[in-house]
C-alpha cells in the first residue's frame, strides 16, 4: 500500500484560508461545572418565513403534528350528521322503519346520464301529489374492472343521489334525506321526506 503524499505548501496555504471560514458541524462543547444551575434554552426562537412554514434547523427535532387528518367523514356519516330539519318524532319513526313510504323508485342497473332525470321526475311528481315519504333504492354499488385514467368510485348512484337531492331543482322539495332503515333497503336505500305542497 501507498504511503499518501503530504500537502504542498501552496495546498497547505489554500487549506489553512478554507479552514478559517468554515464553521464546524460539532462544535466542541465545554463541560458544565455542577455548580451552574441555569438551564439554556436548546431551542432557538421559532422564525416563520413568507410561505407561512415555520424555519428548520439540521439537528433539530421536529415539533410532532398533533392534529388529526382533515378527511372528508363517509357518506353514511355526513347524512346522519346533517341536522334534523323535520319533526324529531317523525324522524325517529322513520329511522326506525315504522313510516311505510308512499313511493318508491328503483335506480338499479341505471347509468349516471338516466338516473338524474328520473329521479327528477320522480321527486318532483311526487312533491306535486303531495306525497310525504319516499324511497329512493341505489343499490350499495359494486366493484368493477374498468381501466382507465380516472378511477370510478365505487357505489355512483349511492353517493351521487343525496348531491342531487339538495341541488336544484330537488331542493325545494326536499326536507330530510336519510338513510334507508334495514327493512326498505338498509345502506342501498334513501328515505326522502318531502316538505308539504303549498
Amino acid at each position: 500500500m501507498k504511503k499518501p503524499r503530504g500537502l504542498r505548501p501552496d495546498e497547505e496555504e489554500l487549506w489553512q484560508t478554507v479552514a478559517i471560514q468554515t464553521n464546524p458541524l460539532h462544535p466542541i462543547r465545554q463541560p458544565q461545572s455542577l455548580s451552574d444551575k441555569t438551564v439554556q434554552p436548546t431551542r432557538k426562537p421559532l422564525k416563520i418565513n413568507k410561505s407561512g412554514l415555520r424555519a428548520f434547523h439540521i439537528g433539530e427535532t421536529a415539533i410532532p403534528h398533533v392534529k388529526g387528518h382533515d378527511l372528508l367523514p363517509s357518506l353514511a356519516d355526513r347524512i346522519s350528521q346533517a341536522p334534523v330539519q323535520m319533526d324529531h318524532k317523525t324522524f325517529g319513526k322513520m329511522k326506525k322503519g315504522r313510516l311505510s313510504p308512499e313511493g318508491k323508485l328503483d335506480l338499479h342497473g341505471m347509468t349516471m346520464a338516466n338516473a338524474h332525470p328520473a329521479l327528477n321526475r320522480f321527486i318532483l311528481d311526487a312533491y306535486a301529489d303531495g306525497r310525504r315519504l319516499v324511497l329512493v333504492v341505489t343499490g350499495k354499488g359494486k366493484y368493477r374492472d374498468e381501466p382507465g385514467p380516472i378511477p370510478v368510485p365505487y357505489g355512483v348512484l349511492k353517493h351521487q343521489v343525496p348531491q342531487w337531492l339538495m341541488m336544484p331543482p330537488l331542493r325545494s322539495a326536499v326536507l330530510q334525506v336519510s338513510e334507508a332503515h334495514l327493512k326498505h333497503g338498509g345502506g342501498g336505500a334513501y328515505y326522502v321526506y318531502l316538505r308539504r305542497h303549498r
